[in-house]
């Protein structure tokens, strides 16, 4: 199945199925960044651009799935809240160089052949002094679904992420925080229990 047709699948039921809370490691970084502009590739239901936007950030997204574009309008209108959001995937997506103050990859993995080019087409999106706030799951990953699916994750092992890979494709970066560790996940029906993940922190130069 397509990668576009099985996001739209995914995200036609009812529930929202990684929860309408944002992402703890989103959530916490935001906290001690200035609000401005960002930008949320592969943004899904709107859980993560919805909070965004109730903290004074003016947000972009884009997805390629319609049917999470509609879910994350609906969880902004019940927020009280505004986000622009695209339809189209990282190998097409447009915006000016140097136009986010901040971008943030919230468990948006890339196939291994086109990772470290669309995450060199994202970060020239950022202004030089930008904000990279990510979190993925890591190699380690795989241990953790073994023995519970529903910690979530691609089921592509190679899709998963090595600390060294990511700071290579993002090496014109200067690293606040780089780790990988083992956290709880409570995100809807799809991240739950124990997980292995990759955290970035980071200053564009």
């Amino acid at each position: 199945m397509p990668q576009k047709d099985f996001w739209n699948d995914r995200y036609s039921q009812n529930d929202y199925i990684y929860g309408t809370a944002p992402n703890e490691y989103l959530k916490e970084k935001l906290q001690v960044v200035k609000p401005g502009k960002i930008l949320f590739p592969a943004e899904g239901e709107g859980r993560n651009t919805v909070y965004a936007a109730t903290q004074g950030w003016k947000v972009e997204a884009f997805d390629q799935a319609e049917a999470g574009k509609k879910k994350a309008l609906a969880l902004a209108r019940k927020n009280h809240t505004q986000i622009s959001y695209t339809i189209a995937d990282a190998e097409h997506i447009k915006y000016p160089d140097h136009s986010f103050d901040a971008l943030a990859l919230i468990f948006v993995h890339f196939p291994p052949n086109l990772r470290r080019k669309f995450h060199q087409t994202l970060s020239a999106f950022l202004k030089p002094g930008g904000i990279l706030i990510l979190e993925g799951f890591s190699k380690l990953q795989v241990e953790y679904q073994k023995s519970n699916p529903q910690s979530g994750g691609p089921q592509n092992a190679e899709m998963l992420y090595s600390l060294e890979e990511l700071m290579k494709d993002f090496e014109n970066f200067d690293f606040q925080e780089a780790v990988v560790k083992t956290i709880t996940l409570n995100e809807g029906n799809q991240h739950k229990g124990q997980a292995s993940v990759v955290r970035i922190f980071a200053v564009k130069r």
